[in-house]
């Protein structure tokens, strides 16, 4: 072992020198012991790993605490593995698929063979995880020969960890233990279970082993845990907000959109009040993006297979995705189409190009299709067909900056105007561990990367860097928006990209006379219209803002004898391109005004004798209340007050 002193440097940049080999936890505990106790996990050089991982060479150490998002996921890893231990006890003879750490919690697939699992004792599998957690169990890890793991799981007949294990290698197999549970894992795991004070099963569903939907489905359970059980409390009183502002929910409610089994599972269809809120978005981006210089295209729903073979889409997705067309004429494919930038590529490959048209910019509102398991649908979140804000500039290598700084300006205009004003922007770069799943140079990846990184900067936006969340072709800056009730959720996107020019052989003519490779942007504010509107929904608890209301106001006479008054205020209003209807049921007024709140109208205007007689209506606001007695002019004055965006 080397003699030379060994350098930890710190987040701050400071530097503390050791003479021997030491643990995180040992450096946490030199710092303070208020802060070793709260000590969950560490990064070495970036990698998340146990705390208790030894030191022995010049490194960059960050202690990981429950404050920290790799903090939580590594007790949430730690609580799926005491998830099953508690099951172990509770059910013998159970068998164990996969239990990561997700966003919000954590699951564990199960088997449990003939045994009846119905749900209705979750509570014990609380009550024995937080038993088990009292014991403060230290979760040790060991490494292991390939074939001792195969015997441990042989003779426990599990045949899912045995497939696990077929593809790993002597000399990378890991067990971790807590207590009396073992399992096949990489880690890493917080010190050990005391860490973990409140639990709660969410929830249960089926899930194919491996997701493959040919193999035996498992029953996968949902949990979450806490260091407090204030926390828990709070965040299921999160949960419970939520629930009212589901999205699946209010849209359906406010007959935004529906699905059907006849037309397939994962592809909305639009109802009119939907079709209107989704052109009124479409319309305010579009007039955005020809201020800002884009031009508009627009590309067929399919493309051949050679098509997605040249960009690399069929080689990372062709297996997962919708199967190819395949027509009378023989050899002839074509797939549905999973992104529109292959087409914009040829769009731009249609004419020569020269130096001084560059940046070219091509915006679309593009339908895609992915093939998503039935499993994984939800909502208009996860679908199988929806509707891209997309757009590609191609530009020259020198414009690269100026124009990622512009789509930026763009995107905060977009977030800032839909209510969205707290966000992170993620910087997501590739993994360097796993260059299989990435196309393209190093050298271009360097260039793409540090570009990102160097505008994100410049314009100072508060940024998380991610490592392994790019895209295969490229490097790229991700919006995490913060809703209402605190949630995060991904929207706009930025992605610079040196790959697919050349993989499509795009060119310009320089200065020089001479042909060079284009640089190829992708952005898109939104994202997809219905990820966003499911989100734009939940965020507002359906109450949207005034300018995309599909119902800006119901006229709500009184009685039948006021209803040619309610039709003349009618057109007057649509005559200003108010949108609106009026409610002519033989119902009382009360009703109707409870009607219209519950359809989360904005205004509601009555009309009865004096208002007939003054040429005025009574506004109400939803929400608010009586906002008094309007005449039309008034009226239009306060409504184009509300409406700028």
């Amino acid at each position: 072992m080397s003699t030379q002193p060994i350098t930890v440097t710190l987040p701050d940049g400071s530097e503390k020198e050791y003479a021997r080999p030491v643990t995180p936890m040992d450096v946490a505990l030199e710092i303070s012991e208020g802060l070793a106790r709260n000590v969950l996990a560490a990064k070495l050089n970036g990698t998340t790993v146990d705390a208790s991982t030894l030191i022995n060479t010049d490194i960059s150490l960050e202690l990981l605490t429950w404050k920290d998002l790799d903090g939580k996921a590594t007790m949430w890893h730690s609580s799926a593995h005491l998830m099953a231990e508690a099951l172990e006890s509770l059910y013998p003879g159970v068998k164990l698929g996969i239990g990561p750490a997700i966003d919000s919690g954590f699951y564990y697939d199960v088997d449990f063979g003939e045994m009846v699992f119905d749900g209705e004792q979750l509570f014990l599998i609380e009550e024995k995880m937080l038993e088990l957690a009292r014991q403060k169990n230290e979760f040790l890890r060991k490494s292991i020969s390939k074939q001792d793991a195969i015997d441990y799981f042989e003779a426990k007949g599990d045949e899912y960890k045995l497939e696990l294990i077929e593809n790993l290698k002597d000399g990378e197999i890991t067990f971790y233990t807590q207590g009396n549970f073992t399992d096949l894992c990489k880690g890493p795991h917080i010190p050990n279970s005391g860490f973990i004070k409140a639990v709660k099963i969410l929830n249960i569903a089926g899930a194919y082993w491996r997701g493959d939907e040919k193999r035996k489905q498992l029953t996968r359970l949902y949990g979450i845990s806490f260091p407090k059980q204030k926390e828990l409390k709070e965040y299921l009183a999160l949960l419970e907000e939520a629930k009212k502002r589901d999205h699946r929910k209010i849209g359906q409610e406010l007959g935004f959109f529906t699905f059907s089994q006849k037309v397939g599972k994962g592809l909305p269809l639009w109802l009119p009040k939907g079709a209107v809120l989704r052109e009124r978005l479409e319309s305010f981006l579009k007039k955005a993006q020809v201020k800002a210089g884009y031009d508009p295209v627009i590309t067929p729903h399919i493309g051949t297979k050679e098509l997605y073979v040249t960009s690399g889409h069929y080689d990372k997705y062709g297996k997962d995705s919708f199967q190819p067309i395949r027509t009378p004429s023989e050899d002839e494919e074509f797939l549905l189409k999973p992104m529109n930038c292959p087409h914009h590529c040829e769009i731009y490959k249609s004419q020569p190009r020269s130096y001084k048209e560059l940046p070219v910019r091509f915006a679309e509102f593009g339908t895609v299709y992915r093939y998503e398991q039935s499993g994984e649908l939800h909502g208009l979140t996860r679908v199988r067909g929806f509707t891209q804000d997309d757009a590609h500039i191609f530009c020259r290598p020198d414009q690269v900056k100026e124009e990622f700084s512009k789509v930026i300006d763009l995107t905060l205009y977009v977030l800032k105007a839909l209510g969205f004003p707290e966000f992170t922007a993620q910087v997501s770069l590739r993994d360097p561990s796993t260059p299989e799943k990435y196309i393209g140079t190093d050298e271009n990846w360097n260039i793409a990367e540090t570009a990102i990184q160097d505008v994100a900067k410049e314009k100072g936006l508060d940024t998380v860097i991610e490592t392994g969340e790019a895209a295969f072709y490229g490097p790229k800056l991700d919006f995490m928006v913060k809703d209402a009730i605190g949630r995060k959720w991904q929207l706009g996107t930025i992605q610079v990209d040196y790959t697919l020019p050349e993989r499509f052989e795009l060119e310009y003519v320089g200065a020089d006379n001479q042909k060079h490779r284009p640089v190829m942007i992708h952005r898109a504010p939104f994202g997809s219209l219905e990820r966003f509107i499911a989100i734009l929904i939940e965020n507002t608890a359906g109450n949207l803002p005034l300018w995309l209301a599909p119902e800006q106001f119901a006229l709500l006479p009184i009685s039948e004898k006021y209803h040619e008054y309610a039709e003349k205020v009618f057109l007057e209003l649509q005559e200003h391109d108010i949108k609106g209807f009026t409610d002519r049921r033989d119902e009382k007024i009360g009703k109707k005004i409870r009607d219209a709140e519950v359809k989360k109208i904005p205004f509601m205007l009555i009309v009865g004798d004096k208002e007939s007689t003054e040429s005025t209506f009574s506004v109400r606001a939803h929400g608010v209340g009586d906002l008094g007695s309007f005449r039309l002019n008034e009226f239009l004055e306060m409504f184009k007050e509300k409406i700028e965006i």
